[in-house]
């Protein structure tokens, strides 16, 4: 009877211990739902900042400003068409990992990073060969102030997948039961994709 009971009191031990891990039985992973709200309040700044972009240029008689050299689009579009491929190339390490393939993992979202290191290099390039400054008018420092900050939420998500990459080295710290920084770092990643494509169309494209 006593062994009995002892058998019971492992079992729900492993039941708790699967269910904080996992988020299996029914119960949603407020982990991710807290990235989710963390997006969210990031969304809030990055909104922020075109709603200041369109008022500039709601109340400026010229926009951009007269004298503002004009942005080369070649770069910025190929930098557009890389970014926004990553997603796609993420979503099939994170499949992989659901099927506990962990060099599937590894491969894809290593592709990943350096589709986004290549996504930095070119923002770089183009601040390089800028021919406007920070202070040159209300267009540039706002150019600055967009690109800037998206950059920076770029550099994190590499952080990220990054992260997953380093411990994706040890054995089963990924499995079709446990990847929630797999997703967290895709979900991050979406995140800053879709703000990318709506900051290229408002600074580049829609003048």
């Amino acid at each position: 009877m006593q062994g009995s009971t002892l058998e019971d009191s492992q079992l729900s031990v492993n039941y708790h211990q699967e269910t904080v891990e996992h988020g299996h039985h029914g119960h949603p992973d407020h982990r991710l739902f807290g990235v989710v709200l963390f997006l969210v309040a990031e969304s809030s700044i990055f909104l922020g900042l075109f709603a200041a972009f369109l008022f500039y240029r709601t109340m400026l008689p010229v926009w951009p400003p007269a004298g503002t050299p004009e942005l080369e689009l070649t770069l910025p579009t190929i930098n557009t068409i890389i970014l926004v491929s990553s997603s796609f190339v993420m979503h099939i390490g994170q499949k992989a990992i659901k099927q506990n393939n962990n060099a599937g993992l590894q491969l894809w979202f290593g592709i990943t990073a350096l589709m986004g290191i290549i996504f930095l290099c070119g923002q770089g390039y183009e601040y390089y060969h800028a021919e406007f400054g920070l202070t040159t008018n209300v267009f540039t420092s706002a150019f600055y102030a967009l690109t800037g900050f998206h950059g920076l939420h770029v550099t994190f998500g590499l952080v990220l997948i990054l992260s997953v990459l380093w411990r994706s080295r040890q054995k089963d710290h990924y499995s079709s039961q446990s990847h929630f920084g797999v997703e967290a770092a895709e979900l991050y990643w979406h995140f800053v994709d879709v703000v990318w494509i709506i900051l290229f169309l408002l600074v580049y494209i829609l003048r």
